[in-house]
């Protein structure tokens, strides 16, 4: 007999946002970031250089201070009491914006259930056995995948929490992983997280010789009741000099090949995805770093004409997705907002308006993006924040996204899988 199914839509906020290297100080309030007056059911929040992206953080040891620092802002604004305003977070030696924080010991205050039961493998062999035909052989491993589910903090030792009651809690902290300035957070609301499973965090470096953490992506893998999830934020190659943009491009290739979740299923006969491609869901966020291919003073009237049409037009990853070269099959939103980089630090003053020197002059460009893949996915909006809080706009999307939660029906489960969709990577190689 084949189970009947249901399919439940939930609203999935993701945004990304470039931090310039600036550590968050405690007044900075990201209510206005997480839209938390239309609140969602699953947040992915992907940052990148939350740290300087120097020797010493590249190749010595990373900075975990800022990333604690942003987790502790992320819960006072998804947790903190309704009409109350945001509590001050102690790490039970002193404030946190005080004292050094540790982010393991952070991160596992804001979890509801342990690190273990999230990427433990919640499947029954007999259930298994039923979809053996839809088994895919295991792909090989790849020299450059650095594998880690562990998401830093796996130890098993109770710690005292000095947080509000763990029951309390309307979100709870799924995943959180670094990878030098690279940051990701995932949180849902708490009465969820049981669904959760399979938890998978692969990091691909892509940096200095293509093989430093400067740049490069965080993937998260996992299962949401019976279906599949993976959320990638990227931080691409810089440079707007003419060709910049195939060295992206190589970016996105070398990501979608190499990464490769580890097999922790106990079946067999497991159908849970090892590359990005094979997901159902997929979204792609982070500073890609894209720029538009017109000149300085070009791009500056235009975008003083609020002549969206026009710029995008010569966007660099709209003219590159049009080509087939990149991010073939992947769909984006309508841009109706104003290039995303490069402003001067705290101010609404793009970079160039400031600085006459060309040295220091960077013409106006939509880095930061939200890309997604797959069926099931349905966008409710596509817009930047108006923090200044660094050189980078935010750029936040919400989406409906349907997944399968109850049975498991062969036929339906197919049609609903990213299977008939799935990229191959020859596909994306650059065309002479």
């Amino acid at each position: 007999m084949i189970s009947r199914q249901h399919v439940q839509s939930y609203k999935v906020f993701v945004a990304t946002w470039n931090a310039g290297g600036i550590s968050p100080h405690s007044g900075l309030n990201l209510d206005d970031f997480l839209q938390v007056d239309n609140l969602s059911d699953i947040y992915v929040l992907g940052f990148q250089e939350i740290v300087p992206l120097n020797a010493g953080n590249v190749l010595v040891i990373e900075d975990n201070e800022p990333a604690a620092k942003w987790l502790s802002l992320v819960n006072q604004s998804l947790n903190k009491p309704s009409k109350v305003a945001p509590r001050r977070m102690n790490t039970g030696s002193g404030a946190l914006f005080f004292a050094k924080p540790s982010l393991r010991k952070i991160s596992k205050n804001f979890r509801t259930e342990s690190k273990r039961k999230l990427k433990s493998c919640n499947c029954t062999a007999e259930m298994e056995r039923k979809h053996s035909m839809d088994f895919c052989c295991p792909l090989q491993q790849p020299n450059l995948s650095e594998v880690d589910f562990s998401s830093e903090e796996d130890d098993e030792d109770s710690l005292t929490n000095s947080f509000s009651n763990r029951n309390h809690m309307k979100y709870s902290l799924v995943a959180s992983k670094q990878m030098v300035g690279i940051f990701v957070t995932i949180w849902m609301r708490t009465e969820l997280v049981q669904y959760v499973s399979h938890l998978r965090i692969c990091c691909i470096s892509r940096g200095i010789m293509g093989c430093l953490g400067n740049k490069g992506c965080i993937s998260v893998s996992f299962q949401f009741h019976q279906t599949s999830f993976c959320f990638v934020c990227s931080h691409l190659a810089s440079g707007e000099k003419e060709g910049d943009e195939l060295r992206r491009n190589l970016d996105v290739i070398e990501i979608l090949k190499n990464t490769q979740f580890p097999r922790i299923c106990r079946s067999p006969y497991s159908r849970i995805p090892e590359k990005i491609l094979d997901h159902d869901r997929i979204i792609w966020l982070g500073d890609l770093n894209y720029r538009i291919s017109l000149s300085y003073s070009d791009t500056r009237k235009l975008l003083e004409a609020k002549n969206w049409d026009a710029l995008f037009d010569n966007d660099q990853l709209n003219i590159e997705r049009e080509a087939g070269r990149v991010f073939k099959g992947w769909k984006e939103g309508k841009i109706y907002f104003a290039p995303t980089y490069k402003y001067s630090y705290n101010s609404d003053s793009y970079a160039g308006e400031v600085h006459k020197s060309k040295s220091k002059r960077r013409t106006p460009a939509w880095c930061d993006r939200v890309l997604w893949h797959g069926n099931g996915i349905q966008q409710l909006f596509y817009w930047r924040g108006e923090s200044r809080f660094s050189d980078h706009r935010p750029v936040l999307a919400a989406f409906l996204v349907d997944v399968l939660t109850n049975g498991i029906g062969s036929s339906s489960k197919r049609g609903l899988s990213s299977s008939n969709m799935k990229i191959e990577i020859e596909e994306l190689l650059p065309t002479k």
